[in-house]
C-alpha cells in the first residue's frame, strides 16, 4: 500500500448493511398510505443516496414547510427501523476488511445520507461506531448524493486527500458523488447488478461482498 495517508469511506445503507430493500419498501408504504403510486425500481435508481428531505420534497412538493418535512421523514424512518430491525447485520466480510485496514493504518470513515437516528440504529446497534475515525451524515451536509459534499467532508475530517480515498458504494448516485469528489470507488452489488455501473470510470472493483477484497490491490488500482 502507498505510504501516503489513505482512507476508506463507506456509504452505510446498502454497503455496510444490506438494507436497501427495506428502505425502498418503507418509502413505498409511506407514499401508498397517501394515495401515491411509486415504481419501485425507478424509485431506487433515482433516490438511493439522496436525503429523506430531498425525496419527500421531490415527491410531495417544494411547498412543504421544513417542520412538515422533518415530521414526515421521521414517520418514514420509524417504519424502516421497525421493518429492518430483526434483519440487521453487516454485509459479508465487512468486519474482517475493516480490521485488516486498521492494521495497515487506513483511516476509516462513514459518509451517509442517513439521519442521525438511523446512524445510531445501524452503527450503535451493531457496535460499529468505535471502529470509525469519522462519521458524516445528513445533519452534516445540506445536499445528498450525487453531490460530493459528504465524501469531501469525510476526507477533510480524515485529513486525507480525495485522491487517496476509496469509497465503497452500492448505488449509481453514490458512485457519481465519488467521481465528482475525485475518488475511486468499489461497488457492492447488494442491490443492483454490475452492469448498472458500466458507465463509471472511477470504479476499480465490483464485488458481491467484502470477503475477497485485497487492500493492497485496491490502493494499487
Amino acid at each position: 500500500m502507498a505510504t501516503e495517508k489513505s482512507a476508506f469511506i463507506f456509504d452505510m445503507d446498502g454497503t455496510i448493511v444490506d438494507n436497501m430493500a427495506f428502505h425502498t419498501k418503507s418509502w413505498i408504504t409511506f407514499f401508498e398510505q397517501r394515495g401515491m403510486s411509486i415504481d419501485e425500481e425507478e424509485f431506487f435508481r433515482t433516490t438511493a443516496g439522496r436525503q429523506g428531505k430531498e425525496i419527500i420534497r421531490a415527491h410531495m412538493g417544494e411547498h412543504l414547510e421544513d417542520h412538515e418535512v422533518v415530521a414526515l421523514n421521521q414517520e418514514k424512518e420509524s417504519v424502516y427501523r421497525e421493518l429492518y430491525g430483526p434483519h440487521r447485520k453487516t454485509v459479508g466480510g465487512f468486519d474482517d476488511l475493516i480490521a485488516r485496514a486498521k492494521q495497515q493504518g487506513v483511516v476509516l470513515a462513514v459518509a451517509t445520507a442517513a439521519p442521525t437516528a438511523n446512524i445510531e440504529f445501524t452503527l450503535d446497534g451493531l457496535d460499529l461506531r468505535r471502529h470509525f475515525d469519522v462519521i458524516v451524515g445528513a445533519a452534516d451536509v445540506a445536499r445528498g448524493k450525487p453531490n460530493p459534499d459528504g465524501f469531501l467532508l469525510a476526507a477533510e475530517r480524515c485529513g486525507v486527500a480525495p485522491a487517496n480515498c476509496i469509497v465503497f458504494e452500492d448505488a449509481p448516485l453514490g458512485v457519481e458523488a465519488a467521481r465528482r469528489a475525485g475518488m475511486r470507488c468499489v461497488v457492492l452489488t447488494t442491490t443492483l447488478p454490475a452492469e448498472a455501473f458500466a458507465e463509471f470510470d472511477n470504479v476499480i472493483a465490483i464485488a458481491s461482498d467484502f470477503s475477497a477484497l485485497d487492500i493492497d490491490a485496491l490502493f494499487a488500482a
